[in-house]
């Protein structure tokens, strides 16, 4: 089976393909933008079969479609940082609207068969009342920065492709994930890093924070791209799928534990440029259909994700210094 990722360099995307390379019967295509780096899947060797392609040129979008004929299509290339978007909101719409468009438009004339995975968020759901929680899909869509509206456009306009071309696809709306390979500019990653180039004497020892009273519903990201697979492979035709843990733990925690894997002493500040203009005080979901449809349930514990990340970290910075 022909399987496309788009984004295959990336966080999640790296991890999909980790997953699915164990699998002989899947032959993994990947898209990466011209000059992007290929560090997260380097290790994959020939196993992959790259395409480099601007997903924001549709010519690009069309020739690349008609190279691959793939069966599956993963898409998760995108611009998930919430700080970016603040900063660039057209250009956040833009990098993450404009590439799926492309994408359907080309699927629905090359490769109409195909399944397709669409990748939400559960930003999208925006601020949800306590007594709502935990969110389900059928919460209302109220976004409240400009990443989540793109996403948002995005889920919409899958749905808009499936029932007026008749197309294959499945979305789901992950809550936070975390592993390693995440960039710095999310809580985990940024701890993480921070840490370690304190231990390295690279960085004096203040770790700098943003919101550590929020709570978030974390899963990791090895997790999350199994639900994935499933999504797309049992799923129903149409349907959208929250993947998440279904607690929320505090971001306090999160720093708690990962300071507890720490021989050097620590102090923390708060630094106001980390916090976001709305945030919201606890976010959990449930992933109860995902559950009843294809058996998913998350395995890899919190305190292995932290471990794994900081460990991620800690290589980088040995072996790249201050630039990891």
């Amino acid at each position: 089976m022909r399987v496309l990722i788009t984004g295959i360099g990336g966080f999640a995307g790296s991890h999909l393909a980790d997953l699915l390379v164990a699998d002989d019967d899947c032959e993994i295509l990947g898209v990466i933008r011209p000059g992007g780096s290929r560090a997260n899947i380097a290790h994959h060797g020939d196993r992959l079969e790259l395409i480099e392609a601007d997903l924001t040129d549709e010519r690009a979008v069309c020739r690349m479609l008609a190279q691959a004929q793939p069966e599956r299509i993963y898409h998760l290339a995108a611009q998930a940082s919430v700080a970016a978007s603040w900063a660039d909101p057209a250009g956040t719409l833009q990098a993450n609207t404009l590439p799926q468009l492309y994408l359907l438009s080309a699927m629905s004339e090359l490769c109409p068969q195909a399944r397709v995975l669409v990748v939400g968020s559960a930003d999208e759901y925006g601020r949800v009342p306590s007594d709502a929680l935990p969110i389900t899909e059928s919460c209302a869509l109220q976004p409240t920065n400009p990443y989540a509206l793109s996403k948002v456009n995005q889920d919409l306009m899958a749905g808009m492709f499936c029932y007026s071309h008749r197309l294959h696809i499945v979305r789901v709306r992950p809550f936070n994930h975390i592993g390693p390979r995440q960039r710095p500019g999310f809580v985990v990653p940024d701890f993480s890093r921070q840490v370690a180039l304190i231990e390295a004497g690279l960085q004096p020892p203040l770790l700098k924070v943003g919101n550590l009273a929020a709570r978030r519903d974390f899963c990791d990201v090895r997790d999350v791209v199994r639900a994935y697979r499933l999504a797309l492979e049992e799923g129903e035709k149409g349907a959208v799928y929250n993947i998440c843990l279904g607690t929320s733990v505090p971001i306090q925690a999160l720093l708690d534990r990962l300071l507890a894997l720490v021989q050097v002493e620590i102090q923390v500040e708060r630094d106001p440029d980390r916090m976001r203009p709305s945030d919201q005080p606890n976010v959990v979901g449930s992933a109860a259909l995902l559950n009843y449809v294809t058996g998913w349930r998350p395995m890899v514990p919190l305190a292995q994700s932290l471990e794994d990340t900081l460990a991620y970290w800690r290589a980088r910075v040995a072996a790249r210094g201050d630039a990891a």
